[in-house]
């Protein structure tokens, strides 16, 4: 069975170090592996995953405190913007992540980087780094043991990453909520206090670009939106490209998604709750985001509606750049065409999926998000 205390000395173990830069991060540990233990119901394999990418967690985290230590001058480096891609999973956030990662004016944080930040990336080795090559055999693996997650949610190993290790190195994320049933540990991370979880993630970042700029970063996660005045707390140059769409295909998606990868770690059929689940969840998250830009002003925002990124992805991005104050190259617009024209979307196959098998009904949906749907003027999808 995991647990905190043995996950701590297992990492101290396998990385040599002890200093974790202080204990902020044990409260949310103790609790999701108290929440994993109880109601996570996992499989041996299930505990062996988990507990695998959680120790990496920790190490990673006495690697970065290490690397501070030897190197404090770090913790001078000054992090620009971020331009943060927010909005509902499943409307368009990756492909945007995509796009806007060719940029060259733009720093984003890479899978491979994200995975393994120490040693920090050397500008004249990032693109022939060996975690590069790791990380490909790990992803390989991956879509070898599970292979319905290259149609779900494909990436690679220099594509642009979300900021759950960033996040996760304080174990203050609803991310884990993806991978495993942890419903206590959920209820109390969307309403616990994000500062220590934003200060590691600036200050991983800082490392990040020590040695490898540019300076000016691209994040995203939808998970953002839980705590996206924490997020301006640490980041107050922040810009936010929100994505759109229909959250009656959000939903769906997003519930066959979660129940694939809970799959990997338990034999728990979470069918029945997790329909409500989501959807309470997502509404909360757009809640607070929509207050916390009445509160701040529409300067700070673009919107990108997932239809028209589809079908104009370059004219879409250079739009949201306009709004937030933005320029876009010759070279980035040529870079962003030349993706977009190579993967299509549905380029890996079609994500099947129905409401009714996470006991929702559109209209339900459709009510819910009402507030969301009436303030975008998103339309319903067609049916049938």
């Amino acid at each position: 069975m995991l647990s905190a205390d043995g996950l701590v000395a297992q990492a101290i173990d396998d990385s040599g170090l002890e200093d974790f830069g202080g204990d902020s991060f044990r409260e949310g540990l103790d609790r999701l592996a108290d929440s994993l233990a109880r109601e996570g119901d996992l499989t041996q394999l299930g505990e062996e995953i988990l507990g695998l990418r959680l120790r990496m967690l920790l190490v990673n985290r006495l690697r970065i405190e290490a690397t501070y230590r030897s190197h404090p001058d770090i913790a001078e480096q000054r992090v620009e913007g971020p331009v943060v891609i927010i909005g509902l999973p499943r409307t368009g956030t990756t492909a945007l992540s995509h796009l806007v990662a060719l940029d060259p004016q733009i720093r984003s944080l890479r899978v491979w980087e994200s995975g393994a930040p120490v040693p920090p990336p050397e500008a004249a080795t990032e693109d022939t780094d060996p975690r590069i090559d790791d990380t490909a055999r790990g992803l390989e693996a991956m879509y070898e043991a599970f292979p319905k997650m290259k149609k779900l949610h494909f990436t690679s190993p220099t594509g642009p990453a979300e900021c759950q290790d960033l996040l996760g190195m304080e174990f203050r994320t609803s991310h884990f909520d993806g991978m495993a049933h942890v419903p206590s540990y959920t209820d109390w991370v969307i309403d616990c206090d994000m500062t220590p979880a934003y200060a590691y993630h600036r200050r991983t970042l800082q490392l990040l670009q020590w040695h490898c700029p540019p300076r000016l970063w691209h994040l995203k996660t939808p998970v953002h939106m839980l705590s996206i005045d924490r997020l301006f707390d640490a980041y107050p140059d922040a810009m936010f490209l929100w994505t759109h769409r229909d959250p009656t295909e959000v939903l769906a998606s997003v519930c066959s998604l979660i129940s694939y990868t809970r799959s990997w770690v338990s034999d728990r059929d979470d069918g029945a709750e997790l329909g409500v689940e989501q959807m309470e969840l997502w509404a909360e998250a757009l809640r607070r985001a929509l207050e916390f830009r009445r509160a701040v002003g529409e300067g700070r925002f673009a919107d990108v509606f997932f239809d028209r990124l589809n079908s104009s992805p370059v004219p879409a991005v250079a739009d949201a750049y306009r709004d937030v104050g933005l320029d876009m190259s010759d070279r980035a617009a040529a870079r962003m065409g030349e993706w977009a024209a190579r993967h299509p979307r549905g380029e890996f196959g079609e994500h099947e999926y129905t409401l009714e098998e996470f006991g929702l009904a559109p209209a339900e949906v459709r009510d819910r998000y009402r507030f969301y749907t009436e303030a975008f003027g998103i339309p319903a999808a067609p049916t049938g």
